[in-house]
């Protein structure tokens, strides 16, 4: 299987439609029929997908539009975990944060049925299965169960190593843990690891590791121990700025972040192009692939799809230039 150099990818989540917003509101105040909501949450998913490609995206997604957020969503669908009420985070955004009350079991597929409806319904042979990682949600979760974040975190990649066998029978391809909480606590970190470890053990499908608006230089020191063939690492956000911890990484891909998704301005392409060639000194292109910083879930909608529209542009400009060398395409990868 093949893909152009430096393939379009997205990290996960998408600004939802309004009206699939009030769909969201209606449901929480128990005014709209689970039918129709799954309903408006398949058009939202095939709307996404269409913006996707329209964009000139090789890997998308659906954004997201069935998850509310990033570990609600699955701890939902986990047997074991309790909800007592939403607990504010930051400003006035909130989410509800589960409690493991007993031993956590799998209880059913987590993003099954996502994974065939996007399969159906786009037109990429490869599409990208986003799903939050076992150490995050052992650390943004109460715990009252386990003795350790050690054991709630290993029971998780339990439960995810029984997903992506069934994610890997459908078959997908390739699949991104989102670990934004691994190097919270630096003397845990290797407690992620081994929890991310378990959780692909196994399983024969293209991993990527997504970590956002941490010390990479921490995250380097364990990317030969990480089983995962890509690390998608945010690097707009910071101006691209000190990548030198990129000189660790010997082997592995690289999803490189060159669209703040932190920031409304709408990076030209030739900034897009101008950070993938400064990337490129210090990793082949044969080893990159290109995608915002992170989600891009809380843009506006219209400036999140000029977004992708741009990064694409860009990373066309620099495809002519490799295409001078020669360097059209890349084998679509899925060993360590």
């Amino acid at each position: 299987m093949e893909l152009p150099i430096l393939p379009t990818s997205i990290i996960g989540s998408y600004p939802k439609p309004r009206w699939l917003l009030r769909m969201y509101n209606l449901r929480e105040l128990g005014r709209l029929p689970e039918e129709d909501f799954r309903e408006a949450v398949r058009d939202a998913s095939v709307a996404v997908l269409r913006e996707h490609e329209r964009a000139g995206i090789d890997i998308p997604w659906d954004g997201e539009m069935g998850r509310s957020e990033m570990t609600e969503y699955f701890t939902a669908k986990i047997a074991g975990f309790k909800f007592y009420g939403p607990i504010r985070v930051w400003g006035n955004a909130y989410f509800n944060k589960a409690a493991a009350v007993s031993k956590l079991e799998y209880r059913e597929p987590l993003v099954l049925d996502e994974f065939r409806w996007v399969k159906e319904n786009t037109t990429r042979e490869i599409i990208k299965v986003p799903i939050t990682g076992p150490y995050t949600i052992a650390e943004w979760s109460f715990n009252e169960y386990y003795s350790s974040k050690e054991e709630l975190a290993f029971d998780l990649a339990k439960i995810l190593n029984k997903e992506f066998k069934l994610l890997e029978k459908e078959g997908a391809t390739f699949i991104q843990i989102d670990e934004p909480a691994m190097l919270n606590h630096p003397d845990e970190v290797s407690i992620a690891v081994e929890a991310i470890n378990r959780a692909v053990k196994g399983v024969k499908v293209k991993f990527g590791l997504h970590v956002c608006y941490s010390n990479y230089y921490l995250l380097a020191d364990y990317f030969d121990d990480i089983k995962v063939s890509q690390f998608a690492l945010e690097a707009a956000n910071r101006n691209f700025r000190d990548l030198d911890y990129l000189k660790k990484l010997t082997h592995q891909e690289l999803g490189f972040g060159v669209v703040d998704v932190h920031n409304p301005r709408v990076e030209s392409p030739e900034e897009v192009a101008k950070a993938i060639r400064k990337v490129m000194e210090y990793i082949e292109p044969e080893r990159l692939y290109i995608n915002p910083d992170c989600g891009l879930k809380l843009l506006d909608r219209r400036i999140a799809y000029q977004k992708l529209v741009n990064m694409v542009k860009g990373v066309e400009i620099v495809r002519r230039e490799l295409a001078r060398e020669g360097k059209t395409s890349i084998p679509f990868r899925r060993e360590v």
